[in-house]
């Protein structure tokens, strides 16, 4: 069976800058040696892809009409602790910490602690510590940072 990838479904549900942002934030996960992998479970019929590195996982991907939405890993607290992106990136990450707003676990992976992300603590955070939902190209540019400090992390702790 044919399976199509990641960039024929920007092309698809993306219009405008939107779809620019995803397709570059695509390519430079793919000339990082990023793996794309559809979602199984509860993603499998939706348009959801685990972005892997050498078999661990570096972000997840959502693509649906008109909007995108990336979550970083759950790689726990040392990937993004102690990192900095200079202080106006540092800014863009804060303002996409995943707070969660629920007053139980939103999901099962809903972890609900405290986290120190980029040197800043945020209580209640989910599993997935940092959610980017239609990002412009300048927070796209954020998120390559990022998820190079996270194939780095990757590379060093295995």
């Amino acid at each position: 069976m044919f399976k199509r990838n990641i960039a024929y479904y920007i092309k698809k549900n993306l219009a405008g800058d939107m779809q620019k942002n995803a397709l570059a934030f695509v390519a430079f996960l793919r000339a990082n040696d990023m793996q794309f992998e559809r979602g199984g479970g509860y993603w499998a019929d939706k348009l959801y892809f685990v972005i892997n590195h050498v078999g661990k996982s570096v972000c997840y991907i959502l693509i649906e009409q008109d909007n995108w939405t990336i979550w970083s890993d759950d790689s726990g607290e040392d990937s993004f602790a102690g990192a900095s992106l200079g202080e106006h990136r540092n800014e863009i990450v804060w303002d996409n910490v995943n707070v969660c707003e629920s007053t139980s676990r939103c999901f099962d992976g809903c972890q609900r602690k405290r986290r120190t992300i980029f040197g800043k603590s945020f209580d209640n955070v989910c599993g997935t510590a940092i959610k980017f939902t239609n990002p412009d190209a300048e927070t796209v540019a954020c998120m390559q940072e990022i998820f190079a400090i996270r194939k780095t992390d990757i590379l060093h702790r295995g």
